[in-house]
């Protein structure tokens, strides 16, 4: 089988290889929760939005689409469903919740004067027998060619000290774009409408053959522990929102046995590539 890396299984094993150990070889499962859920919901209101004519691309359409995204993504992951429990079942301060980030977004950029070349856009390219992949959120593309990769964030820029990992995260999409097509992107944006900021960066080819090494050093850390089976903990303030910290011995839990077939578990890359959104 072909190796393969996502973004979202990279940072994981850059935050904490027992994180790492318990998404993708103990498989633990991750229920949606309330912030990724109406993540997945602003995304897709967003994809979606850009269907319509420019003209038309208003907060009251946005807003619209709330509830008929929320109907196809319930139907698609039945356990969301039960994240309005506490509501009983309403759906009223959820989508006023997704009403409000949606609010922030018209804020930011005018929809009416973008036209996307992309939305949920699937990229690959292989790295020397690693296969890369991921979904890019938008895509614009200038006239001239430049293009600018947009992530939307639902949460809050994050502080300095956890930068670096959202901007590896983009980084991540431009050399997978810049392998692809040959063009290095000329803006990474990221958009967060929990504090109403965009964080923009302008990669070059340095940057880029940074991410690569980087990349295929993770890989490798990847394979030794599979090797080793060392997954040991990286403590750090990203425990406190961690949902497995109870197995976790950093934190004086005890992690399922390691099954017969950790090794090839650990680089499977039905697991290892598998895209997910990041809200």
């Amino acid at each position: 089988m072909v190796s393969a890396l996502s973004p979202s299984r990279a940072s994981d094993f850059m935050s904490c290889p027992m994180l790492y150990r318990f998404r993708v070889i103990d498989k633990l499962p991750s229920p949606p929760t309330q912030a990724t859920a109406r993540g997945t919901l602003v995304h897709a209101v967003l994809e979606r939005l850009f269907d319509l004519p420019a003209a038309e691309r208003t907060i009251d359409a946005a807003v619209g689409l709330v509830p008929q995204e929320w109907d196809r993504l319930a139907e698609e992951e039945p356990a969301m469903l039960e994240l309005l429990t506490e509501q009983q079942g309403r759906t009223d301060e959820w989508f006023a919740g997704a009403a409000s980030l949606l609010q922030t977004w018209f804020g930011l950029e005018d929809p009416t004067r973008l036209e996307p070349a992309e939305r949920e856009l699937y990229v690959e390219t292989e790295i020397d027998g690693l296969v890369l992949r991921g979904y890019v959120d938008r895509l614009d593309v200038a006239p001239g060619g430049a293009m600018r990769v947009v992530d939307y964030k639902t949460g809050r820029s994050p502080s300095e000290h956890f930068e670096a990992k959202a901007l590896f995260q983009m980084k991540f999409y431009a050399l997978v774009l810049w392998r692809q097509r040959g063009v290095i992107p000329k803006r990474l944006q990221l958009v967060y409408l929990g504090n109403s900021e965009i964080v923009a960066y302008e990669p070059d080819e340095q940057d880029l053959l940074g991410t690569e090494r980087k990349v295929k050093a993770l890989w490798a850390a990847i394979e030794r522990a599979a090797t080793t089976g060392d997954w040991r903990p990286s403590p750090s303030r990203l425990c406190d929102w961690c949902e497995h910290r109870a197995l976790c011995p950093a934190w004086g839990g005890t992690p399922p046995p390691l099954p017969v077939d950790a090794a090839d578990r650990a680089v499977d890359p039905t697991v290892t590539g598998l895209v997910e959104i990041d809200a």
